[in-house]
């Protein structure tokens, strides 16, 4: 392959993961509900992109779950049921706990501080009511814990389930009651990193997630009766 095709390929596969962003990041915060159609020519004029990466984009979500696509449909994003929510989150808690118990136990001063300045960050975003900025804060406390656990499995794993997840995360958040929970057992999480306590940073970041995924199911089922 020439430089010039390189940079092409390149440039196209840029494009597509660039629109694939966009879309997935507004269906994990609700802007893009499930059943919703995702119509190539609307979103091509939307991004003023040609149709091309539209449709390389689309094919990611789909790998992802996040849509499905037919040929006599086009691409619908997917439905989120309660058993779906109560299955991930069942396996992202172990592997989320098992990666604050690495964590916790190879800390460094450099990590912790990190640590503590994105939770003084999402602190003031909760205080403030910036619940889109309180999640994106959240969720990179969530991602630095999973990748600086030092094991590249986990961390592999936990990305591919996490595409989907992270529609429920956003869901947990709009419930009053879990988000103050959940403010609750950030602040625990951070006290058993600071006092290096391993085990119990496991066992409380385990059950953070297990919350999480319970409200998540919760919410869904109430979705579902009140559409009944």
């Amino acid at each position: 392959m020439t430089d010039a095709l390189q940079q092409h390929s390149d440039n196209a596969k840029a494009g597509a993961a660039h629109v694939a962003g966009l879309l997935r990041d507004r269906i994990v915060k609700g802007e893009i509900a499930a059943g919703d159609r995702l119509i190539e020519r609307q979103l091509s004029k939307e991004l003023d992109v040609s149709r091309t990466p539209i449709r390389e984009a689309l094919k990611l979500l789909e790998a992802d779950g996040l849509i499905e696509i037919s040929m006599h449909r086009g691409a619908i994003v997917s439905e989120y049921r309660p058993e779906d929510a109560s299955a991930l989150f069942d396996v992202i808690a172990v592997l989320e706990g098992l990666a604050a118990r690495r964590l916790c136990a190879a800390m460094t001063s450099d990590r912790l501080q990190k640590l503590e300045d994105l939770h003084g960050t999402m602190l003031e975003h909760h205080r403030a009511g910036r619940r889109n900025d309180y999640f994106d804060c959240n969720t990179v406390i969530h991602d630095f814990i999973i990748r600086h656990s030092g094991n590249p499995m986990l961390e592999t794993t936990h990305e591919r389930l996490m595409v989907r997840a992270k529609r429920g995360r956003f869901i947990a958040i709009m419930n009053p009651d879990r988000l103050a929970q959940a403010v609750s057992e950030h602040e625990a999480l951070m006290h058993m990193f600071r006092t290096g306590d391993a085990q119990h940073a496991a066992t409380v970041w385990e059950q953070h997630l297990r919350h999480t995924g319970e409200t998540v199911a919760e919410a869904l089922l109430d979705s579902i009766n009140a559409n009944n």
